[in-house]
């Protein structure tokens, strides 16, 4: 059923349509762009659930979720590992998710499932990772992790709202973290700043900036007319090619 209603939604990036949808648009830009790389041409309609697709190139597509939704083991069997360090935990929790059947159904169609997941766990194993680089802070391998959280932060907000759990999860971490350090009596306050500036910028400005450059893609992208422009301004209608307010001068 919902690959019916995303993978239209990657046919109006392919096809440059405007629309509206109660998501934000990273999850189907990202089908959008797998279909286009892998030669679908945006033509097919979606008009109902279990249309065949026949000479339709959707490969590229389901192929795309199937990979994110593949990678769900490694990131587990990783994150597992780092906070057990445990091999055999790690391994059960991999074979768990291997033979999932759950995980194998949501991640064979064109979902957003599959891509919020992987930015999910992606988020959950950067903050581990990180956790686990406490002792030599300001680090190169610090930095990266810390900035790969606030890049898989960006996209599993920029996926669906539901990313706001991994936020609420980093965040309450990340104020475990500072209070621990504002603890320590040999840390000066000028060093408790500096890591204090970094989370700030690594976990709230970086998000923030990628999700916010996720909706100027979007609106850049989707310059012609379709089935989203009633839900804004005239104003804005007027920017969208084959609109009937395009280039009409609207007043303020």
């Amino acid at each position: 059923w919902d690959e019916t209603h995303f993978g239209k939604m990657g046919s109006y990036y392919i096809n440059r349509t405007f629309f509206f949808d109660v998501h934000p648009p990273l999850g189907k830009m990202l089908i959008g762009l797998a279909g286009y790389l892998s030669g679908y041409d945006g033509t097919f309609p979606f008009q109902k659930p279990g249309d065949r697709y026949e000479q339709h190139n959707y490969i590229g597509m389901r192929g795309f979720c199937a990979f994110l939704g593949s990678c769900l083991v490694p990131f587990a069997y990783l994150t597992v590992l780092e906070l057990s360090k445990s091999l055999p935990a790690a391994l059960l929790t991999a074979f768990i998710l291997i033979f999932d059947t759950g995980c194998i159904t949501l991640s064979q169609y064109i979902l957003l499932d599959p891509i919020l997941m992987f930015f999910l766990m992606g988020a959950v194993l950067s903050m581990v990772k990180c956790n686990s680089c406490a002792d030599r802070p300001f680090s190169a391998s610090w930095w990266f992790w810390l900035s790969l959280t606030g890049v898989s932060l960006a996209g599993a907000m920029g996926v669906k709202f539901v990313g706001l759990f991994v936020v609420l999860l980093v965040g309450l971490n990340t104020i475990y973290d500072l209070w621990d350090l504002l603890g320590n009596l040999s840390l000066s306050l000028v060093m408790f700043g500096k890591h204090l500036l970094a989370r700030v910028l690594c976990l709230i400005v970086l998000p923030l900036a990628l999700y916010t450059a996720m909706f100027a893609v979007h609106f850049a992208v989707l310059n012609r007319s379709g089935p989203g422009d009633g839900f804004f301004s005239s104003a804005f209608q007027s920017q969208l090619i084959g609109n009937n307010l395009h280039n009409v001068s609207i007043p303020e």
